[in-house]
């Protein structure tokens, strides 16, 4: 049984990039989507309303746009460290994101995570709907994880720690035992328990004591 959770963000935290602002840009939408992202992200636009607003512009794209994508995502520096050494600490992690699954499920088996979570966009014979399917990944859903995870393990929120950047990650990180913010925006900051600006994860570790 896992000693503790670490739950990140994605989008931005995990990874370098936000995924739907890559595939907006093969849809052509790329600048509207980013300006969208970056007000949803700092608390300025309602998370659900504005995915579905961003998603939309990716109708017509074809679902081979996924593979076409994954080598322009990167994983943040010092992520593979923070897996292995959240792992050799006998805990376990996992991520959760309003991002997608069919571009987040390879990332999660590479790193060998134990849990992950997205938003499915829709497809229709191939083809992008812009629309999602299933319940939306908002800030939620996102806290709902985290319970859900925890409770897994056995484990009370107390023992939870939680890294997100955006706006949307409020909720899971006013219940975790330790929140941080990962290079994140001001009101993120605000109300995390420990902010690591530094874009490199495995500063988590010393956060969590386990790397000097």
């Amino acid at each position: 049984m896992a000693r503790f959770l670490v739950v990140l963000d994605v989008d931005s935290t995990l990874i370098e990039e936000e995924a739907i602002e890559l595939l907006a840009r093969e849809a052509g939408s790329g600048e509207r989507v980013a300006e969208i992202t970056s007000r949803a992200m700092a608390g300025e636009l309602d998370f659900a309303e504005s995915l579905r607003e961003r998603v939309a512009t990716l109708a017509g794209l074809s679902r081979d746009v996924f593979a076409e994508l994954a080598p322009s995502i990167h994983l943040t520096p010092g992520a593979r460290d923070l897996v292995d050494g959240v792992h050799a600490g006998g805990g376990a992690i996992g991520v959760v994101s309003g991002g997608f699954h069919e571009l987040l499920d390879p990332l999660a088996a590479s790193l060998g995570l134990d849990h992950h979570r997205a938003n499915r966009l829709g497809a229709d014979a191939g083809v992008l709907t812009g629309e999602t399917e299933g319940p939306v990944v908002d800030a939620a859903a996102k806290a709902d994880a985290v319970r859900e995870w925890a409770t897994a393990h056995e484990l009370p929120l107390e023992r939870t720690i939680v890294v997100g950047d955006g706006a949307n990650d409020l909720e899971m990180m006013r219940i975790a035992g330790l929140s941080i913010a990962f290079d994140a925006k001001p009101v993120v900051c605000a109300t995390a328990s420990v902010c690591v600006p530094e874009r490199d994860l495995s500063a988590v570790l010393a956060v969590l004591g386990l790397r000097g």
